[in-house]
């Protein structure tokens, strides 16, 4: 194609669903928007939306049109993360991810580093997604466990994070204490929501007790906290969070294979950049 703002508005109307949107995103009048798109069906002599009251529906060839633009704005978002990340300054946007859950251990870290390097902004980012570096998505990723990676990433170890079995106080006063998962028989526990999952811990709990047993289920690690807390059941906690709570039982300590691996990962094209190698060496000194 020889117009690529044609297309690159039809992917803004396809995206928001209607003209006006796309021409606010774009900062164009509304009626370019119209031009585009008419040329742009024109030369390829197929209807790319349906249009109604409430805006434009993509047709099947306007959803085919929007999976290559798609694709074409996640390239060019990356190859502008690999250029904003080649200058020789420590500035500009650093874009963290990291699994849910331990935002009290990184963001300690990363005002630290904005201390040193003032002239940076932080986006500290967690979702149930994994963050695509491939498309620039992040700089730094922070990941647990050893699953596959893509060729282009760069994995090193971070710290190995302990985890015991701990229960609330009044919960121990009012059920009593296990010695062992031998007697772990009529007792409550606190465990994760999803059945398949990357915590050593949660798969040794979930093929250790009963289903019946598990009376508390949630998907954040937060909110699992918060439920031993309260004493709905015995559950595992991160060893840093629980040991010296006055509150807290522990019922079994740290066990190796109950510990879970923390790796840094970062995109080969992005990793000798001056930012993220200033933020990798003060998140290990950190570690």
């Amino acid at each position: 194609m020889e117009n690529w703002d044609e297309i690159r508005t039809a992917f803004q109307v396809a995206r928001l669903g209607t003209v006006s949107g796309a021409a606010e995103v774009l900062g164009v009048h509304h009626a370019t928007v119209i031009r585009h798109i008419d040329a742009l069906e024109k030369r390829l002599g197929v209807k790319l939306f349906q249009r109604h009251a409430r805006g434009y529906t993509p047709t099947e060839s306007g959803r085919d049109l929007l999976a290559v633009a798609q694709t074409t704005e996640e390239q060019f978002a990356h190859l502008v993360s690999r250029i904003k990340g080649q200058g020789e300054t420590v500035s500009g946007e650093l874009v963290v991810t990291s699994i849910a859950g331990i935002a009290d251990l990184l963001t300690p870290v990363m005002v630290s580093f904005q201390e040193r390097f003032p002239e940076v902004r932080v986006r500290f980012l967690t979702d149930m997604r994994v963050f695509r570096l491939d498309y620039g998505e992040a700089h730094v990723a922070i990941r647990a466990g050893n699953g596959p990676e893509e060729p282009d990433n760069v994995v090193q170890p971070l710290v190995r994070i302990k985890a015991g079995l701990y229960a609330a106080r009044s919960y121990v006063e009012r059920f009593g204490k296990p010695a062992s998962e031998a007697e772990f028989a009529g007792h409550r526990f606190v465990c994760t929501d999803a059945e398949v999952t990357r915590a050593p811990f949660h798969r040794w709990l979930r093929a250790t007790v009963h289903p019946d047993q598990i009376a508390y289920a949630a998907t954040e690690t937060a909110a699992l906290d918060q439920a031993v807390r309260q004493g709905a059941g015995i559950g595992f906690m991160m060893s840093f969070r629980a040991s010296g709570d006055d509150s807290l039982v522990e019922v079994l300590p740290p066990r190796p294979e109950w510990e879970s691996e923390l790796r840094i990962v970062t995109h080969v094209d992005l990793h000798r950049t001056r930012k993220v190698q200033a933020f990798l060496a003060h998140l290990k000194d950190a570690a």
